[in-house]
């Protein structure tokens, strides 16, 4: 356990040094992001260098498991491996891997024989290089939490979606609803929806004929309605883009907005996403934008460095996070 009196520092790595700068920036002792200098061998190893000493330090990695610039997720999971390493050899007091986005979430059990659990092989992975404590943002799915045998704090983005929703459209407002993209998405689009003071609606996928096309029921009445569908990551955007036609299409609903925690935006999603019937897609910065793509007009980002700066500040003084979600 760290003490109040070791030094904090946070190391940026690669994935996303624009939200590791914010976060150091919005810390309340000020200061800035270590930057790693990495590297690699010909054959792809990742070397790792930290400049700067960290003994006795509490030290927070910021690093989201995602594919940014030439790096794939594969490289950047494997630079934040490396780091804690390099953390723990240098006498680090406490490592906390702070993790906007945790990759490799989506295999959370065996849905058929022979699957691999890749959230649980990931969690192993953290802990035997050496983290102490992981701070992440909307796991997949909270029985990840489980997956870990050291303290794992998960932040809720849905708290700075409906604040923002608030400031724009009010509470309450009648001429809303919260949509789900899909029946797996349910419990976290209602909790979503009771910050707003929303009513809820669900969109249901099903093939009702083998090889047949999907067919989409909108549980809810959305008709006249301006609605807000509300998943948790968006990687090619072809489910939240059907959804968006099931509810004009079908349900009759209005103005469409999307927002969600974690803005993959693999493949053709950019593409799906400008030719949407989608107003404007939220998403927190966990993510940082595809590198070289060009700026999509529909797209806009809320940060949510000032509330993974404040968890940091509170682990580092021992003070229950929980406030941070009221």
């Amino acid at each position: 356990m760290a003490s109040a009196n070791s030094a904090v520092r946070i190391i940026s790595g690669n994935s996303n040094p624009e939200l590791a700068r914010k976060i150091a920036d919005y810390h309340p002792a000020g200061g800035r992001a270590i930057e790693c200098v990495v590297s690699k061998f010909k054959d792809g190893e990742v070397s790792v260098s930290i400049e700067e000493p960290v003994r006795g330090a509490d030290v927070f990695i910021i690093q989201s498991t995602c594919k940014y610039g030439d790096n794939d997720v594969n490289d950047n999971l494997m630079e934040l491996l490396v780091v804690i390493d390099a953390c723990k050899r240098a006498s680090a007091h406490r490592i906390t891997a702070v993790m906007p986005y945790f990759g490799y979430a989506r295999q959370d059990r065996k849905a058929k024989a022979r699957d691999p659990i890749t959230a649980k092989l990931v969690a192993n992975l953290l802990t035997t290089a050496g983290a102490d404590r992981v701070l992440t943002m909307d796991l997949h799915a909270d029985q990840i939490q489980g997956f870990f045998d050291i303290p794992v704090d998960n932040m809720l983005a849905g708290k700075l979606l409906a604040e923002h929703y608030i400031n724009v459209f009010g509470k309450d407002n009648p001429d809303f609803t919260v949509v789900s993209p899909d029946v797996g998405s349910v419990k976290r689009a209602r909790n979503f929806a009771e910050r707003l003071g929303m009513n809820l609606a669900i969109v249901d996928k099903r093939r009702e004929v083998a090889n047949k096309s999907e067919v989409m029921n909108i549980i809810g009445d959305v008709r006249g309605k301006n609605v807000i569908l509300f998943d948790d990551m968006v990687d090619t955007a072809g489910s939240l883009c059907n959804a968006a036609v099931a509810l004009r299409e079908t349900g009759g609903a209005e103005k469409i907005y999307a927002c969600a925690s974690h803005g993959v935006l693999s493949g053709p999603a950019l593409e799906r996403i400008n030719a949407s019937y989608i107003e404007i897609l939220r998403l927190v910065d966990t993510i940082p934008y595809p590198a070289n793509a060009e700026p999509s007009p529909k797209i806009q980002y809320i940060s949510c460095a000032e509330m993974f700066a404040r968890a940091v500040d509170r682990i580092h003084e021992e003070i229950s996070i929980s406030e941070i979600f009221r």
